[in-house]
Order: C-alpha cells, then structure tokens, then sequence
C-alpha cells in the first residue's frame, strides 16, 4: 500500500521505516512542524515540582535542547503517557518512569493513585505543547492534583508539499495522528477539488477525537487504532 505519512519530518523518519519493514511504500506529507521553547523548560524546571509529566515524545525532545542543564533533573520521577513518550525519555536519559496507560485522561487518574501525587507538597509539572486535548488537565482538576502547564513547543502549520504525490499514482491510505492534523489535511486544495479520489482511499486515525475531524464524505473506509499509540495504527494497514 502507498501510505501518506502527516506527521512531522523529525518523527516521520521512524514511521517510514516501520512502514517499509511491513511492505507498504510511505509518502511523506508532513503538515506541521514543531518549533521548541527550550528557556520555557529550563525556568519551569527551575521551579518546585514533585515530577514531570509529558503526553507527547515532543516535550522530551525539547527537553533534550537543554543540553548538560538537564542532567540534574534525570533523576526525577518522569510520568509518559504511552511507550514512544516513555522510550524518547529513556533515550533522554531519564532513569525513573513511570508508563501510562495510553491517553491523557488516563495518564492524569494514573498520577492520582500513586503515593508521590498523594503526599506531595508542590505541584506536578506538566510539559505541555500548543495545540493540546485538554483531557490530561482536566482530569488533574478532576482529581484534585496541583499542577503547572509549561508549553515548551507548538506544532506550526508548514506549506504543504506537491499534492500530487497523493494521487499520481493515488495513495491507498492515509495516516492521521491529531484533531489538528486531520483538519488541515482536509482543508488541503489537492483534497477538496480531487473529494472523489480521496473518498476511496482509507484513513486511519489516532484516535476517536481524530476521526471525528474526518468529513462525512471521506468516511467510506475509516479506522480507528484500538489504542492511541502508532503501533496500534499502523496495525490497521
């Protein structure tokens, strides 16, 4: 299968390797791109906090900016909200995570049963990027559990790249991993003024949230990964 790959370049390297492993020939399209605020992590870092939570392997990347200004916090209790976010720590050098279980509403009851949220006496520092589910923070609310949002990077729409890629020859699926990501695809000119070569192809989304941007004209072959993590997308293929 041609499968067109919406994530950033600086992720979708991996996605296309893993798609080659499994058969499929990936078009790279990427829609975003991330711009960092790495002294917005260091100040935020500087503050009391009783560990760090990330919901996107973004935030770590980030983080890895500071360079030898990270190595005092390493040691720090870091909750991720699925196995890429807990790998890209790992490979930061964080020594003690702590794995979610896949979404952020359940990352944040997660936090809520662990003795370290119960007893502590600063807030959680939560290492957040633009735009967001706000689902992670409002079960922190929801819970009870003091926090303090840094936004450390936002996805920043990039020029698109020749929209033909997607249909000479047409790709067979298309990969869709945020809200965000799924309205600026359909909003793309080679989409609206070709809806009948895209109506066949079959879109697979993150996420019930992410296939809820996909209009109804386009739903002839949607899909939804069991779990929001790639592996689980991919798995649809």
């Amino acid at each position: 299968m041609r499968v067109v790959v919406t994530r950033p370049l600086a992720s979708a390297g991996r996605t296309a390797e893993r798609l080659a492993s499994m058969g499929h020939e990936p078009v790279l399209f990427p829609l975003t791109e991330a711009r960092h605020y790495p002294t917005a992590v260091a100040e935020a870092l500087e503050e009391p906090h009783f560990a760090i939570a990330v919901t996107s392997a973004e935030a770590v990347r980030c983080m890895r900016e500071l360079g030898p200004k990270l190595a005092p916090y390493r040691g720090e209790a870091l909750f991720a909200v699925g196995e890429a976010t807990a790998d890209a720590a790992r490979e930061a050098g964080f020594r003690f995570i702590h794995l979610g279980p896949g979404t952020g509403a359940e990352l944040a009851a997660h936090i809520a049963g662990t003795d370290s949220a119960r007893q502590a006496t600063s807030p959680l520092l939560y290492l957040a990027g633009k735009p967001r589910s706000p689902a992670f923070e409002e079960g922190l609310r929801h819970r009870g559990i003091p926090f303090v949002t840094a936004e450390c990077y936002e996805m920043i729409p990039v020029m698109p790249g020749d929209g033909r890629l997607l249909i000479d020859p047409p790709a067979d699926a298309v990969l869709l991993y945020s809200r965000e990501n799924a309205n600026l695809f359909f909003g793309l000119d080679i989409v609206r003024q070709n809806a009948r070569a895209f109506a066949g192809m079959v879109f697979c989304c993150m996420s019930e949230n992410v296939a809820e941007a996909v209009p109804q004209g386009f739903r002839n072959d949607l899909r939804i990964a069991k779990r929001p993590e790639e592996p689980s997308l991919l798995a649809l293929l």
